[in-house]
């Protein structure tokens, strides 16, 4: 059998893995690329997937990086069944619904600067909501532990993952000339002992694995730390009438922080003035959803639930549903915790929070959940004086606060502490999700720890999977990331700023509303190098 990494590879974004076996292919998640321009160029590139020659999709769970290009795939071809579990299919369809909504509504806001800039709009959407929606029925859910047989020869199982409500591991075992094949996609495997989810299962088996590596390089602090640290991100605003902003995901991210503030207040240590405003219409959704499922949480929390308890509300909580009530939260005066989407902070209402109250030296900004690179959130994580908002540049005086210990991604050693559970010593391990330099990290000390043989495969690399035989590599692209190329730019710009020079007097001769315009011009290009020195 051939599997291709169509995602997710050297990357955290994007998953998606093509098995060909026989006469069948199919795919294991569909995630949308987020991060740098560059990367999401790729969420345009539908032929290599060949959607219409796709038997069937596997979801592990329903985060829009695993889950977001099956619109995409609907609109180009594709109509076989999407196997999930219960809970990912009832939030796969009003999360591709909000994908669908943002990417309708950016490419119409791009559409309108255009015109305003006097060009023709010719900006389309990835997909739109009719595209979404059709998604809906071809989605069959599965209960965990229950073996199903999507084609003849191949048999699938999901496991907890104890990462998000749904969330699943799957052991897939194929037969082939005679032989049975298991392979096992980790997902994303849950952090042991956070709030509301139970901990991942454990597997002891296979002859490949493909496993997520995102925090492979580093671990989490510890839940009473967590915990702390945010009640200190409340004091430091509370105390300077200021807001709290938490970009946090709409599933899990966003529930795991409204039961924090439960603990807090219980605790004494969330100002009972305070208002608490969940401004996500989606999370709100969510939310209900985890409700309806509470078999699948965690004990602690079922038996809240049955105490008459709610980890999810609190007496200061606020909804705000609509546009005009998310925009009067900006014009609220007075501390607040406002709790917003997207996690990464590169869509959605968050930006507009981030605008008002980036700069003011005693608002907190307050990041529970991996940051890819090139998204506002890592941009700011990582240091940035300065961020681009809606064409604005924001400067950075809110105090940052990161909080790993809310990750939903298991660390380290808790990944290593999983896959201590694993009995075939001539297993192959492939690490993706996650980027180089953690998988790096992780291969050694995998290899160290346990002596598996692991590799970490590119963007686009083919692999023949062959038990007790060598891994062949098919087709090996040599690229595992999109290559941008100063060079002309930079060679374009100095060209550029010589012939500026060449006509100085003929500009020095331009009335004086007409050099001043050309100056503020210049100054702009000037803050824009400034920024590139910053960032290196």
């Amino acid at each position: 059998m051939k599997i291709i990494f169509l995602g997710a590879a050297r990357t955290v974004t994007g998953s998606c893995y093509i098995i060909e076996t026989g006469n069948i292919r199919f795919a294991v998640d569909c995630g949308m690329f987020q991060g740098t321009t560059e990367i999401e160029k790729r969420n345009w590139e539908t032929d290599i997937y060949d959607p219409t020659h796709i038997d069937f999709f596997i979801i592990t769970h329903a985060h829009i990086d695993h889950t977001g290009l099956l619109p995409r795939m609907a609109q180009n071809g594709f109509h076989g069944p999407v196997y999930a579990t219960e809970p990912t299919g009832d939030l796969l369809k009003i999360l591709l619904l909000d994908s669908a909504h943002i990417q309708e509504v950016e490419a119409g806001w791009k559409n309108k600067k255009m015109q305003r800039n006097g060009r023709l709009p010719d900006i389309l959407p990835l997909y739109y909501l009719k595209d979404a929606e059709a998604v809906g029925p071809l989605v069959k859910t599965k209960a965990y532990d229950d073996t199903f047989s999507p084609a003849p020869g191949i048999n699938v199982k999901f496991q907890d993952a104890g990462h998000i409500l749904g969330a699943a591991i799957l052991e897939v075992f194929i037969e082939e000339n005679g032989t049975c094949t298991k392979l096992v996609f980790s997902g994303d495997i849950g952090r042991r002992h956070q709030l509301l989810m139970k901990d991942p299962c454990t597997i002891s088996d296979a002859d490949f694995l493909f496993m997520e590596s995102t925090y492979g390089n580093r671990n989490h602090k510890g839940e009473e730390d967590s915990l702390n640290e945010l009640a200190g991100a409340i004091n430091y605003s509370y105390s300077r009438r200021e807001k709290v902003i938490i970009p946090a995901f709409a599933v899990e991210r966003t529930q795991e922080i409204l039961y924090s503030l439960y603990l807090l207040h219980r605790q004494g240590k969330l100002p009972e003035d305070m208002p608490v405003i969940l401004d996500s219409p989606l999370a709100i959704q969510v939310t209900e959803i985890f409700r309806h499922y509470r078999s699948y949480l965690d004990g602690e929390t079922q038996s809240l639930l049955k105490d008459g308890e709610d980890p999810l509300n609190l007496p200061q909580l606020k909804f705000s549903l609509t546009t005009a009530q998310s925009m009067e939260i900006n014009e609220m005066q007075g501390p607040a915790v406002v709790i917003s989407a997207s996690g990464m902070a590169n869509a959605g209402r968050i930006k507009h929070h981030l605008r008002h109250n980036l700069w003011r030296p005693g608002a907190s900004v307050v990041f529970v959940g991996f940051q890819a690179e090139g998204t506002p959130g890592r941009k700011i994580v990582d240091g940035a004086k300065k961020i681009r908002i809606f064409s604005e540049d924001i400067a950075v005086n809110a105090k940052i606060f990161t909080i790993g210990g809310f990750s939903a991604h298991a660390g380290q050693d808790q990944l290593l502490d999983w896959l201590s559970n694993f009995q075939n010593k001539k297993m192959q391990i492939f690490l993706v999700h996650g980027e180089l330099s953690a998988q790096e990290y992780l291969a050694a000390a995998i290899k160290e720890k346990f002596g598996f043989a692991v590799d970490i495969p590119e963007y686009l690399e083919e692999i023949q999977l062959n038990v007790d035989t060598q891994i062949e590599t098919v087709k090996k692209p040599g690229v595992s990331e999109p290559q941008v190329d100063l060079t002309a730019t930079l060679d374009d710009l100095k060209v550029k700023i010589e012939y500026l020079n060449n006509i100085k007097q003929k500009i020095q001769q331009l009335s004086l509303t007409r050099k001043a315009e050309i100056r503020e011009l210049l100054q702009e290009a000037d803050r824009n190098i400034a920024e590139v020195k910053a960032r290196l």
